[in-house]
């Protein structure tokens, strides 16, 4: 039976570099998340486990032995890129779990030169957050995350409604039925317009 990528990837060792240790630890205990759309690379303090940066896979089989790992490594507290929408189901199940999830801006970090690789982004998370470098963004209570998501759904809706309203009046004008000369609302119940 063929593995699957992120078991392979489970089972790598990754080279791990290190910072000078002028800097004063703030986040002992702290993890960096690398999130990706097939993959979560993630990187904990050295000495936590054999390995300090392992991968895993984006399924909830998945997500859960990952938060399952940082609880085995004594991580209270992560810092994750916000990557399209791949970063929410990592975000709510950690939060769950209990874990301080720091929500990233991938701008602020995109500057910095020399990591062209996700192991090496996690561990350049991990590092800063545990020299407390990083800035969450604001994540509103879990009702408000709900409201807006209703709001944002409603939106859409109307908006696709009315694409296809215009089409409707599209396809009728150009068989000459120019029923919007004589109604003034053709998906509805309408009064008769002045314009005739």
């Amino acid at each position: 039976m063929a593995q699957s990528r992120s078991q392979r990837n489970r089972r790598r060792k990754f080279k791990v570099q290190s910072l000078p240790q002028q800097l004063q630890h703030i986040n002992v205990n702290a993890a960096g998340i690398d999130i990706g759309a097939e993959q979560q690379m993630v990187a904990v303090p050295e000495g936590r486990d054999e390995v300090a940066v392992r991968a895993f896979g984006t399924f909830t089989a998945d997500l859960v032995a990952l938060a399952d790992w940082l609880e085995q490594c004594g991580v209270t507290t992560v810092a994750m890129e916000s990557t399209g929408v791949y970063w929410i189901p990592v975000f709510e199940l950690l939060e769950q779990r209990g874990f301080e999830v720091k929500l990233v801006d991938a701008r602020q970090l995109k500057n910095v030169s020399g990591r062209k690789s996700d192991v090496l982004d996690c561990q350049w998370l991990q590092q800063l957050h545990t020299y407390g470098l990083l800035r969450g963004a604001f994540r509103p209570p879990d009702e408000i995350c709900v409201l807006r998501s209703y709001l944002r759904q409603k939106e859409m809706l109307v908006q696709a409604s009315a694409q296809h309203i215009q089409h409707m009046q599209k396809a009728l004008q150009q068989m000459n039925l120019l029923l919007h000369n004589v109604v003034s609302d053709i998906t509805g119940v309408s009064k008769p317009s002045r314009n005739r």
